[in-house]
């Protein structure tokens, strides 16, 4: 049976705003169609924050598509040059926000400590938030995958109020080593991480409503039927293929036709 796909497209630091309108415009005209039903498939945008009003401005109305922010702080105000809060992202109309992104962690050093904040600051706001986890090429090498993705989890869900998170929370996972390198897991093991992942979370949060688990880590046209078909992976969180329409769509299209 074919399930219901999270297709969600982190832009980076790409798209200026009228890119980011230009995008939305086409995007609109081509989610028209029964397969671009409510039911089997919710689209969400995460734009970098100032072309987040234009996308929001310009997303159509009659399609299953929602827009959140990269990133966001912790605390409420205060004297934090540069950042913006959960509060900030939800006042300009963002539904979702990405929180712990392999980029984050590993550029700009944020600790489980500091994912953990964010992420329980995020579902405070109301936000629908997917925290991001995976390992490292050398962690992937020497065996270690599970225990750190264990253990990015476990810290991320203590600080969690179990009955308002469940239905807020979405997992992604992200290979650290398949980001952005072309390389992507095997079908067969990142279908073990969300697997591990999906029991993890519904040992924490109980099993109903299921939190959705994403696989990013170059995802494209070409290989979203093998990662979309796999039981355990509810969608993509997908990096460069979501910069292009007919590339983003297609990843959808492509795991839709043989299904079909």
């Amino acid at each position: 049976p074919m399930k219901k796909i999270y297709l969600y497209g982190n832009w980076k630091m790409n798209m200026l705003p009228f890119e980011g309108e230009e995008f939305c415009r086409t995007l609109g005209n081509k989610m028209q169609g029964d397969i671009y039903s409510s039911e089997m498939i919710q689209v969400c945008l995460f734009p970098p924050f100032l072309t987040i009003p234009e996308v929001l401005k310009s997303l159509p109305e009659d399609v299953p598509a929602a827009c959140g922010a990269q990133d966001g702080y912790f605390e409420d105000r205060g004297a934090f040059t540069g950042e913006v809060s959960m509060d900030m992202v939800k006042a300009v109309g963002c539904s979702h926000v990405l929180v712990g992104h392999s980029e984050r962690r590993h550029i700009f050093g944020e600790s489980n400590e500091i994912v953990a904040k964010k992420l329980a600051k995020a579902i405070e706001t109301g936000l629908k938030t997917v925290l991001c986890f995976g390992e490292t090429l050398d962690e992937r090498e020497s065996g270690k995958t599970l225990a750190v993705v264990r253990e990015q989890l476990e810290s991320a869900f203590a600080g969690l109020d179990k009955d308002k998170s469940c239905c807020r929370v979405i997992l992604a996972y992200e290979p650290v080593w398949a980001i952005g390198t072309g390389k992507n897991a095997r079908p067969e093991d990142a279908q073990e991480v969300c697997a591990f992942a999906a029991k993890m979370a519904g040992d924490y949060f109980g099993t109903h409503p299921k939190i959705p688990v994403l696989y990013g880590g170059s995802v494209k046209e070409s290989n979203a039927l093998d990662l979309l078909s796999q039981h355990d992976i509810d969608g993509a969180l997908v990096g460069g293929a979501s910069l292009k329409v007919d590339s983003f769509l297609g990843i959808y299209e492509n795991y839709r036709k043989i299904s079909v």
